[in-house]
C-alpha cells in the first residue's frame, strides 16, 4: 500500500505540473493573440507582441506552438478583450484580477461564484485598485549575464529601481514609466528575459495567521485556474510559516 501511495502521489504532482504548464502555455497563447488585436503580427512594429513572444520562449513553449499562436491570431479576427475584476478574499485580502475572456458573462459569474463559495465577495471597479500600483518585473537567467557591474549600472541608468539574486536568476523591478526603456536597454545588451510583464504590486501587505492565510490562498488559486483569468495580485503577506505550510 505504501508504493501505491507513493505512486499516487507522484501521479498528482505530475497532473498538477502538467495543468499548470497547460494553464501557462493557455495564457502566454491570449497574450500573444491581443497583442496581434492591438498592434498587428509583425513583432518588429509590435512590442507588446516581442514581449508575449519572448515570454512564451521563456516559459519553454515549443516555437511550433508560438508561431501556430501567431498564425491564427493573424488570421482569425478575435474576440478577446481584457477586462479586470476586483473583490476580497476572506479576512479583508484585496485582490486585483486580469482576464482576457471573448464572453464576461461567463467570466463574471465563474468569478462571483468563487469568492461567494469561498466567503468573499466581488467588488465595484475601484474598490481595490488604489490599493496596487503597476510596476515592470523583468526576470533573468543568471547564466545570461555576463558582467554583472555593468548590467547593473546600465539598467539602473535605464530606470530600474531595484535589483534582486535568486540562486538561478535575477529580478528587475521598474517603474511602470521606465518599463519599456529597462527592457530595450537588455535588448541592446543582447539579453533575452525568461519573463517581463507589467504586474501589480500592493503599496502594503496584511498579514494573516497560518490557518487563515492558506484559506485565502484557497481562494487566489482557485481564480489562477479560471481559464480566462490571466493574473491574480492580492495583498496577502506569504510568510516563512506559511511558505513551510505549504511545502509540507
Amino acid at each position: 500500500m505504501a508504493g501505491h501511495n507513493k505512486w499516487s502521489s507522484i501521479k498528482r504532482k505530475k497532473w498538477a505540473q502538467d495543468a499548470r504548464r497547460s494553464k501557462l502555455f493557455s495564457r502566454l497563447v491570449k497574450e500573444i493573440e491581443i497583442a496581434i488585436k492591438e498592434g498587428g503580427a509583425d513583432p518588429a512594429k509590435n512590442s507588446r507582441l516581442r514581449m508575449a513572444i519572448a515570454n512564451a520562449k521563456g516559459a519553454n513553449m515549443p516555437k511550433d506552438n508560438i508561431e501556430r499562436a501567431i498564425s491564427k491570431a493573424d488570421k482569425d479576427s478575435s474576440n478577446l478583450q481584457e477586462i479586470t475584476y476586483e473583490g476580497y478574499a476572506p479576512h479583508g485580502i484585496a485582490v486585483f484580477i486580469e482576464s482576457l475572456t471573448d464572453n464576461n458573462q461567463r467570466t463574471v459569474g465563474n468569478i462571483r461564484a468563487i469568492f461567494n463559495k469561498k466567503g468573499g465577495n466581488l467588488a465595484t471597479s475601484g474598490s481595490v485598485s488604489f490599493l496596487f500600483e503597476r510596476k515592470g518585473s523583468i526576470t533573468i537567467d543568471k547564466e545570461a549575464v555576463g558582467d554583472r557591474e555593468m548590467l547593473e549600472l546600465e539598467v539602473i541608468d535605464a530606470g530600474a529601481e531595484d535589483i534582486e539574486y535568486f540562486d538561478n536568476s535575477l529580478s528587475i523591478t521598474t517603474s511602470l514609466e521606465s518599463f519599456g526603456k529597462v527592457r530595450k536597454k537588455l535588448e541592446e545588451m543582447g539579453i533575452e528575459p525568461e519573463n517581463s510583464e507589467l504586474r501589480r504590486i500592493p503599496f502594503e501587505y496584511k498579514q494573516l495567521e497560518r490557518d487563515d492565510a492558506l484559506k485565502v490562498l484557497k481562494v487566489i488559486e482557485e481564480l489562477e485556474e479560471d481559464d480566462d483569468v490571466q493574473n491574480v495580485y492580492h495583498n496577502l503577506e506569504i510568510t516563512d510559516e506559511v511558505i513551510e505550510a505549504l511545502e509540507s
